[in-house]
C-alpha cells in the first residue's frame, strides 16, 4: 500500500522487515508493531532513536489500516517508493558479461506472482529482474514485498520501456529462453544451454503466457512438460501458473549437473 502523499510504501511481514533491518535499516522512516513482536526488533528500533525516527507499539487493526491487508504479521515499516531503476544500455553489457541469469517478466500482472517469483530468484541466487513499463505489469507493492518473504532485499528490480529492443540488444550476448506451452525443447535442457553463458528467462502473462512478439526474438522457447492423463494423452491442466514456471526455469537453469 503506498503513501501517496509522502511517496512512501508499506512493507508489512516479519520476514520482509526483518531483511530489510538487515539489509538496509536506514531505508525505514517509521516502524509500527505489536506488543508480541516488540522484542524482536529492538535492535531496528535503536537504529531508528539513533536517528530520531519514529516507531510505535500498534494495534493489529492500525496495522491493517497502514499496510491495506490483514497478513502483516504483526509488523509494518514504512519505506520511500522507489520504482525500479531504468536498464541502461551500459548496465545491460555489464550483466551481458557476468554469466549469470537475467529475468525478463512479460506483463506479469499479480502482485503477489511478481512476490513469489521475486523470492524463487533470491533462493536461487538469481539477482537481476526486469520490468517493462507497459500496461499490466505490476511493480513492488506492499503485496509483493510481503509474499517475497525478504527477497526484495536481495534482487535488484531494473525497468525497460521495450522490452522488445532489449533482447534485440542481447542477441548474441546473451542465451534468451522463453517459457512456452508450445515450445519444443523440455525445460530440462536450460541447465546445457545456459551453461558457463549469459541468459535472459523470459516468462509470460499470467493469461497468454509470452508475447508473440517476444517470442519471436527467443533462441529458445522450452516447455514444462507435465504428467499426460491416460483417458486424453495429454495434462489436466494446460501449465503451470506464471510463479511456478519460473522456479522450475530457475532451478533447471542454475543446478549443476553431476557428472
Amino acid at each position: 500500500m503506498k503513501n501517496k502523499q509522502k511517496r512512501e510504501l508499506a512493507v508489512c511481514g516479519y520476514a520482509a522487515v526483518k531483511a530489510l533491518e538487515a539489509r538496509r535499516s536506514e531505508a525505514v522512516r517509521r516502524l509500527y508493531f505489536t506488543k508480541e513482536r516488540a522484542r524482536q526488533f529492538g535492535a531496528l528500533c535503536r537504529a531508528l532513536a539513533a536517528r530520531s525516527a519514529p516507531y510505535n507499539i500498534a494495534e493489529p487493526e492500525e496495522l491493517e489500516s497502514l499496510c491495506g491487508s490483514v497478513h502483516h504479521q504483526g509488523v509494518v515499516a514504512m519505506i520511500a517508493f522507489e520504482p525500479p531503476q531504468p536498464l541502461t544500455q551500459k548496465r545491460a553489457l555489464a550483466l551481458a558479461q557476468e554469466c549469470r541469469p537475467v529475468v525478463l517478466l512479460d506483463r506479469i500482472g499479480n502482485a503477489n506472482n511478481l512476490g513469489a517469483i521475486v523470492r524463487s530468484a533470491a533462493f536461487f541466487g538469481i539477482r537481476s529482474i526486469v520490468l517493462p513499463l507497459e500496461d499490466g505489469q505490476s511493480l513492488a507493492t506492499t503485496s509483493a514485498f510481503r509474499v517475497a518473504q525478504g527477497g526484495m532485499e536481495y534482487v535488484d528490480l531494473y525497468s525497460v520501456r521495450s522490452p522488445a529492443a532489449f533482447l534485440q540488444d542481447m542477441e548474441g550476448r546473451m542465451i534468451r529462453a522463453a517459457a512456452d506451452v508450445r515450445g519444443k525443447e523440455p525445460v530440462s535442457r536450460l541447465g546445457q544451454l545456459c551453461a558457463g553463458k549469459s541468459c535472459v528467462l523470459i516468462i509470460g502473462n499470467e493469461e497468454d503466457g509470452v508475447s508473440k512478439e517476444l517470442l519471436r526474438l527467443c533462441d529458445h522457447r522450452v516447455v514444462i512438460p507435465g504428467a499426460a492423463l491416460p483417458e486424453t494423452g495429454v495434462p489436466a491442466v494446460e501449465s503451470l501458473n506464471a510463479a511456478q514456471a519460473a522456479s522450475v526455469m530457475f532451478y533447471e537453469c542454475t543446478r549443476r549437473r553431476e557428472k
